[in-house]
Parts: C-alpha cells; structure tokens; sequence
C-alpha cells in the first residue's frame, strides 16, 4: 500500500509541476497559480510518506511516479491551456 501511495505522490507532484512550468511559460497566471496548490499538496504527501521507505517496491513506485506525471502533463496540457490559459 505504501508503494502505491509513493507513486500517487510523485506522479502528482511532478505533473503539477510540469504543468506550472508549462503555465508561467505560457502566461497562464491563473493555471501557474492553481497548479502551486498541488504541488503543496503531493509535497507534503510525499515528505511524511517517503522518510522510511527500505523496501525496493516503494522506492521504484517513488522513481517510477515521476517519469509518468512529466509525460501526463505535457499530454493534458494543450488541452487545459486551451479551455482554462489565457485568452488573447
């Protein structure tokens, strides 16, 4: 249960924080500042989980959670850019 509580955290931490970057380079104020509340979130979620791990599982499940959030947010991006971003 831990491991997969490890990949939710780190696959949401760095989605929200491939999305925020993908938002301040945009210029979707909104989008970049909502994003920061996740990432307050997955952070916290992944600090009280992650100081114990020994088992090899949980510390593929936390390296394993990253590569899948950066991927899922440059694939979902273009579409919340497109219905929540900036509208010029």
């Amino acid at each position: 249960m831990t491991a997969l509580a490890l990949f939710a955290a780190t696959y949401f931490l760095v989605l929200f924080l491939g999305l925020q970057s993908l938002n301040v380079n945009g210029g979707h104020k909104f989008l970049a500042a909502l994003t920061s509340f996740g990432i307050g979130a997955s952070n916290i979620t992944v600090l009280k989980i992650m100081p114990g791990p020994t088992d090899p599982w949980e510390v593929a499940a936390y390296c394993l959670g990253g590569p899948a959030g950066i991927l899922t947010s440059m694939l979902i991006h273009p579409w919340m850019a497109r219905k929540f971003g900036r509208k010029s």
